[in-house]
């Protein structure tokens, strides 16, 4: 009798394994940044906005889309979080933001981070250099159109 317990259990094993394998966890979410600045030049202006794009693709959709750039040498930081609105609750999405960019933000290198959470807790970050230069004092959003 012992004998015949033992081998239903051993018998069990296999399908319990078998089921908890089948029920796979999605994987954390994927970025790729794909303009940084006007025509992906790498710059934003003091006192203007910053273009900003990104697909993102997040299996166990988006929670929560984060960016933070910050100087490569000193303290200035500008934050902007998204946590409501079109980006939230699907699997993907195109990001397309203007980040204001203060008059007062020093000029030089800065590191933005864009960073994804998804409703299961995970999270990926993309990262670019940007600098800061000087207001030219030319508006060219003339030159920039969208297809909204």
């Amino acid at each position: 009798m012992k004998t015949n317990i033992l081998l239903r259990f051993l018998a069990i094993i296999p399908l319990v394994a078998g089921f908890a394998a089948c029920q796979k966890n999605p994987s954390a979410p994927k970025i790729t940044l794909t303009e940084v600045g006007h025509e992906n030049g790498g710059k934003a202006e003091q006192g203007d906005d910053l273009h900003l794009e990104a697909d993102i693709v997040a299996e166990g959709l988006i929670q929560r889309i984060h960016v933070e750039i910050h100087q490569e040498n000193g303290s200035y930081e500008i934050e902007k979080s998204y946590t409501t609105g079109k980006y939230i609750g699907v699997k993907n999405t195109e990001f397309h933001e203007h980040i204001d960019i203060p008059a007062d933000a020093p000029r030089g290198a800065y590191h933005l981070h864009l960073t994804v959470t998804d409703k299961e807790g995970q999270t990926a970050t993309a990262k670019a250099h940007l600098e800061v230069i000087e207001n030219d004092g030319n508006d060219d959003e003339e030159e920039h159109h969208h297809e909204d």
